[in-house]
């Protein structure tokens, strides 16, 4: 460990770490989950709770069970103690711990669940919400229903999409890519169901090749879809700018969602290859993570969308400026209306953050939740 670290640690300490403890649940869905290029049939979410003077931080990921596993044998025990108001800190020392173990994928999604319960517990002890903490700039955000996966038939698809915008969400997305030749044939139905008033976006997850995006960006524009989300790999940054500079006018293209640090963030934005980049604080290393994507976003003009995990980003999107909405996720959503106390839904579209509750406005549904502990 760095010796500034250490002594930073034995200085410093104002509320000290006291305990630190890890969980993880794995939630069947409701029904068969897949978009263009991965199928699944449950989701994991690793809990951490942390305590300091007389409160209790709760942060999560969604991840694995070796999430949980790294947290536990690898980042706990170096935080005891540690000064819980010193988030840059405890940060740092996360980040320098893992160096041997690759910053992407399962280390900075375990620094994020860590990192989000310090954000959490911090703003706990100085009883504020976490808006508060961070400084609000609009009172509430838009959001985007996101599901229509590629598992669902037409009528599935239709009563998803359309159901949201009866609840006054105004963008809606689907996923396509998985049998191109029913793409089109799907964004039609998504298009009749939702109305021409609501806007409709598409994630391909890096299904399509270059040309092939290219053919179904202007096949889907017929439609009015205004959103092409990784219409080719995330990592082809050349194919996205190829699609940004080549498809139709008034289609942004986004991508970002698997960015684990802020060098990703950079490169996709310096190679000029989104409209919109996207970021999601239970992978980029948590809200500190989080919030140095906005910043690089405002640095490039460009703005940031968060991805997944709704009742997580809700106070993040109300505070950093370049937000422009957040993904409501029907898993997520319906994983965090089931284990939280306090998870939002959106009112006419925009979800709001509970000022009346300290931290994140969460509590732990412990009862509800212990059937799916792992």
């Amino acid at each position: 460990m760095n010796n500034n670290f250490t002594v930073a640690k034995d200085r410093d300490c104002i509320v000290p770490i006291r305990r630190i403890d890890v969980s993880a649940y794995t939630i069947p869905t409701d029904q068969p989950e897949s978009d263009g290029t991965l199928q699944w049939s449950n989701t994991t979410l690793v809990l951490v709770e942390i305590q300091a003077g007389n409160q209790c931080g709760l942060g999560y990921s969604y991840a694995d069970t070796a999430t949980a596993r790294l947290i536990q044998d690898k980042l706990a025990d170096l935080l005891l103690g540690y000064d819980a108001l010193s988030l840059p800190g405890a940060w740092a020392i996360m980040v320098h711990a893992i160096r041997n173990l690759g910053r992407p994928g399962i280390s900075s999604m375990a620094i994020a669940a860590v990192d989000n319960a310090l954000w959490d517990l911090k703003a706990k002890l100085l009883e504020l919400p976490l808006i508060t903490l961070l400084g609000r700039t609009r009172d509430a955000i838009s959001v985007y229903g996101s599901g229509g996966f590629t598992s669902y038939s037409i009528e599935q698809l239709q009563r998803q999409l359309g159901g949201w915008t009866d609840t006054g969400i105004q963008c809606v997305k689907m996923k396509v890519g998985r049998k191109p030749e029913q793409d089109i044939e799907r964004v039609k139905a998504a298009r009749a169901a939702i109305g021409d008033a609501t806007e409709l976006f598409v994630d391909a997850n890096g299904a399509y090749s270059r040309k092939q995006a290219i053919a179904m960006a202007e096949a889907f524009a017929e439609f009015g879809v205004v959103w092409f989300e990784e219409p080719v790999s995330s990592d082809d940054l050349e194919g996205l700018r190829l699609l940004r500079d080549c498809g139709p006018a008034g289609m942004a293209i986004s991508a970002g969602e698997y960015g684990y640090d802020l060098y990703y963030f950079r490169r996709m934005l310096a190679a000029g290859s989104v409209d919109v980049l996207q970021a999601d604080a239970t992978r980029c290393a948590g809200i500190s993570g989080f919030c140095g994507a906005a910043t690089l976003c405002e640095s490039f003009g460009l703005p940031l969308s968060s991805h997944c995990a709704p009742a997580l980003h809700t106070h993040l999107g109300c505070a950093l400026r370049s937000i422009c909405h957040l993904e409501y996720f029907h898993d997520h959503a319906r994983i965090e209306q089931m284990l939280f106390d306090g998870a939002q839904t959106p009112q006419q579209g925009k979800l709001y953050p509970d000022s009346s509750r300290p931290g994140l406005g969460l509590e732990f549904k412990r009862a509800d939740a212990a059937q799916y502990a792992v």
